[in-house]
């Protein structure tokens, strides 16, 4: 099974990286630092935009792990652009087959954060085709939810 953990936090090895090691725990996986690719916003074009290349790395995975620090109270910029950019590109259903989690952590959120954040990576998997897996928000929410990886 190949996975892919796409990291939207700019700290490589940050509270972001240490949740996927806690949910993908004993199994192999791929890392992409979102922030090392050049992505513009939606509506830009750019001629060394490098979105298709994170998307063919997503389409080369079976389970997609997203991880994304919460930075004023939702997804960060790096991951919020990639899903924004999605629209009108990929296609309705693309993903299906892909299993798709989501990390999201952040220094105390209040409830409606990670609610957000949950609600907006639900409605992208099933926009595009995958299952979404759920989401964790700590390392206790990343351990049980890679049990059933």
């Amino acid at each position: 099974m190949k996975i892919l953990f796409i990291n939207g936090s700019p700290n490589r090895k940050g509270n972001t990286a240490a949740l996927a090691e806690a949910l993908l725990k004993g199994k192999e996986y791929d890392t992409l630092q979102l922030t090392d690719y050049r992505i513009g916003s939606y509506g830009q074009k750019f001629e060394d935009d490098q979105l298709g290349e994170v998307i063919a790395k997503m389409k080369e995975a079976e389970v997609i792990v997203i991880g994304s620090p919460l930075y004023w109270h939702n997804i960060c910029g790096s991951v919020r652009n990639m899903l924004d950019r999605f629209y009108g590109l990929v296609k309705n259903g693309e993903f299906s087959g892909r299993k798709l989690y989501f990390l999201f952590q952040g220094a105390s959120p209040e409830k409606w954060m990670p609610e957000a954040g949950e609600y907006t990576m639900n409605r992208f998997a099933k926009l595009y085709g995958m299952e979404y897996a759920g989401m964790a928000t700590n390392r206790s929410e990343a351990e049980e939810l890679g049990r059933g990886l």
